[in-house]
């Protein structure tokens, strides 16, 4: 019975600091720099972070302080700059790429940071070039959306 004591006090720290807990940090002018959920001293879930003048600039979820599944990023007057997927950290899939007027300019498949796939170009939300890629490398490139579709299968866009 005295043996039990030790063991369940140890189990009960154990199970605290494997708990998550809510995290804010504040920038010298009392401004809110980001928040979100730490455990184990490393970036979990949901975070938020802020530019000084409180507008948001970046948002979207880790896995031991790594970027992980979808992210948006703003610009410092809060109109959307791009948005995408993140594996491991790293950029990868769809990624949307936002002019100043919020209007998308570009969208790229991406793959370990680097363009791997095609990119869509945008003027007046019309597809006017499509770039192939691989590893960040352009390997051709189509002047307009319909020769594009008669080289290429829907399906490989996904």
């Amino acid at each position: 019975m005295y043996f039990r004591l030790p063991i369940i006090i140890l189990l009960f720290t154990l199970s605290i600091s494997a708990q998550k807990s809510y995290q804010k940090t504040y920038y010298k002018n009392g401004n809110l720099k980001e928040e979100g959920w730490v455990k184990n001293n490393q970036k979990i879930s949901y975070w938020k972070f802020y530019y000084k003048n409180k507008i948001l600039q970046k948002e979207g979820h880790f896995s031991e302080d790594k970027k992980i599944k979808y992210w948006y990023f703003y610009r410092k007057d809060g109109s959307k700059e791009n948005e995408g997927h993140f594996i491991a950290g790293k950029r990868n899939k769809w990624w949307l790429f936002y002019n100043d007027n919020g209007i998308i300019s570009y969208k790229c498949q991406l793959e370990n940071n680097q363009k791997n796939g095609y990119c869509f170009l945008y003027e007046n939300k019309k597809i006017v070039k499509v770039e192939k890629y691989i590893a960040e490398r352009k390997i051709k490139e189509w002047t307009d959306y319909k020769s594009f579709k008669k080289e290429n299968k829907i399906a490989d866009l996904q």
